[in-house]
């Protein structure tokens, strides 16, 4: 199962041994919070998905883990079926232009990647 780690300033998504081979990445994914532009609570992740997996692994409604090229940059999914999931747009990073992660969690991680100044506003 995914972990999703939140401290000050990096989301860290760690992935469990199977989803490593499925994603074909042995890597933890980080993201700087900075680069975080907007970050969305979806029902249907998979509808989200958009380009090619170049690599990863794809079953329709599924699971998808890996890394999709589009003509909008390069996405990176963590997602099985059966869960609402969470859709982190990104600017400035240097390896995705979006992420999306199925978790249980998906609003306390929205509100954890809560900017600062939108805290203060909200």
């Amino acid at each position: 199962m995914v972990r999703l780690l939140v401290d000050t300033d990096t989301l860290e998504i760690q992935l469990a041994p199977l989803e490593r081979v499925l994603a074909r990445r042995s890597e933890i994914v980080r993201v700087e919070r900075a680069r975080i532009a907007k970050v969305q609570l979806t029902e249907d992740p998979f509808t989200w998905l958009r380009g090619v997996r170049s690599p990863g692994t794809h079953v329709p409604s599924r699971l998808a883990y890996g890394t999709w090229k589009s003509v909008f940059g390069d996405d990176f999914a963590a997602m099985r079926n059966g869960r609402p999931g969470v859709v982190i747009d990104l600017e400035g990073d240097d390896e995705f232009e979006r992420i999306l992660v199925t978790t249980r969690y998906g609003i306390a991680l929205a509100k954890a990647l809560q900017r600062d100044e939108d805290a203060e506003l909200g």
